[in-house]
């Protein structure tokens, strides 16, 4: 017997217009409510407020919302500072308190460590904060084309690859929050048409640009360069996806650690520490909460001058310079050769030789390494993203008393405490970061003791 297809005659609800009541925040700064015993997402909305919303997308399990009216207002909403905020990526807070975006950080904390099985009764301890505008040293930026092959200079739009073009962004410090201008008529006039991928923006004491080129500049298009970073007292370099080479002439690119990071008095001729680095290389975002955080980080490890360290996952020296400052011994652990290089460059800028850097992949097995089998007192370690599962397997093999874990990532976080708690670790000590205000991004620290 045949089988005739009949379209289905229940109407979809995509494109109603309905009232919602916004319970709570997803993880990613998203007000979530309820519609027809499913949850509804919906941007740009904040807990008990009540909005009337189009639903754009319908799915199995839930909705998708915009919003066309908020009918009453959350008593911690606050008006947007950018008037990029509604279809710019860069941040998703704007319209929260700045208090309850922190309490929202911190709850997102909680859900994360109650699902790993965690007691989140948690020792929390004042967050580090910076001014929620104006912190951002380092970004990159994204050059795209419309049809007309005309520059679109920006960041993303919300869930979209697509840019918003900008004029300004007040996240970014002063000296480089007006670039997008610049750069979009500098783009404009070069010969080379849709020749750039992005432009990266980084500001210690200069300005410096990489750009991101495709297609190999030639000499009318390099001219015009060398006249705006003239102009503009900019330092430019060209990453042609190989390389970077500097075009402009251009000075060591450093950041500076103060004698406020917790270095001894002992040293005051010798305080302020100098992390030199290259264009491409990681450094925090924000100067003011990376300082505070090797302050706390010091603190919590109550450094000894008899004290032997050992920094995972070490990078420039961030931490194991200041540290080198107050103890005997410091071993700094990296997985790139280039990174263990540039550390040692830096400890012997600083005068430091009871500093030592080594290359190794610490997720892989490293415990046969000669400077795994040193007696260390006390530990800390600042992985990427993907946590420290891998290297935190064999570290609980030292028995170290005294671990401080800087986290960027608060699902990895809970994930490696887990394994740290049922190896008879405690967490003693808890803080948030703030180190990328206005955003869903989370920095953490823990001090863990056995």
């Amino acid at each position: 017997m045949a089988n005739f297809f009949k379209p289905s005659t229940k109407k979809q609800p995509t494109g109603q217009v309905i009232s919602v009541l916004i319970d709570r925040l997803d993880h990613n700064g998203i007000g979530v409510g309820e519609y027809k015993n499913k949850s509804i997402f919906i941007a740009n909305t904040l807990p008990k407020e009540k909005v009337t919303a189009k639903i754009a997308e319908a799915k199995s399990k839930f909705y998708k919302a915009s919003v066309i009216e908020l009918v009453n207002l959350s008593e911690f909403r606050v008006k947007p500072r950018c008037h990029h905020f509604k279809t710019c990526g860069g941040c998703d807070l704007q319209h929260l308190s700045f208090q309850e975006h922190l309490a929202f950080k911190q709850q997102k904390l909680i859900d994360l460590f109650s699902r790993n099985n965690i007691n989140t009764n948690l020792p929390w301890q004042e967050s580090i904060t910076s001014d929620a505008l104006h912190y951002r040293r380092k970004a990159r930026v994204g050059v795209q084309y419309n049809k007309l092959g005309e520059p679109i200079v920006g960041f993303r739009q919300k869930a979209s690859n697509n840019l918003v073009q900008l004029k300004e962004c007040i996240v970014l410090v002063e000296p480089i929050k007006h670039v997008f201008t610049i750069l979009t008529s500098l783009i404009k006039s070069l010969s080379l048409v849709k020749s750039i991928g992005h432009v990266e923006i980084i500001y210690t004491q200069h300005v410096s640009i990489i750009v991101r080129q495709l297609i190999p500049l030639n000499e009318q298009d390099k001219t015009l360069w060398k006249n705006i970073a003239e102009q503009h007292q900019w330092q430019v370099y060209i990453d042609n996806g190989k390389e970077v080479t500097p075009l402009t002439p251009v000075t060591p690119l450093f950041y500076q650690i103060s004698e406020q990071s917790g270095i001894s008095t002992k040293h005051a001729a010798e305080s302020v520490i100098n992390i030199y680095f290259e264009p491409k290389d990681f450094i925090q975002v924000n100067h003011h909460v990376n300082n505070q955080m090797i302050i706390q980080a010091l603190n919590w490890l109550d450094l000894k001058e008899d004290d032997q360290v050992l920094d995972l996952f070490c990078g420039l020296g961030n931490f194991s310079l200041p540290i080198a400052k107050k103890v005997r011994s410091v071993v700094g652990i990296e997985g790139l050769q280039a990174m263990v290089d540039k550390a040692t460059y830096n400890a012997q800028m600083s005068k430091l030789n009871n500093i030592e850097f080594f290359q190794a992949d610490l997720n892989s097995n490293w415990g046969k390494e000669a400077w795994a089998h040193r007696k260390y007192s006390k530990v800390l370690l600042d992985p990427a993203r993907a946590g420290a599962y891998g290297a935190l397997v064999q570290l609980i093999d030292l028995d170290i008393s005294n671990i401080v874990y800087v986290s960027c990532d608060p699902a990895t976080l809970a994930k490696d405490s887990q394994l740290l708690i049922s190896n008879g670790y405690t967490i003693e000590k808890i803080a948030i970061m703030d180190m990328f205000a206005q955003t869903k991004h989370i920095e953490t620290m823990i001090l863990f003791k056995k």
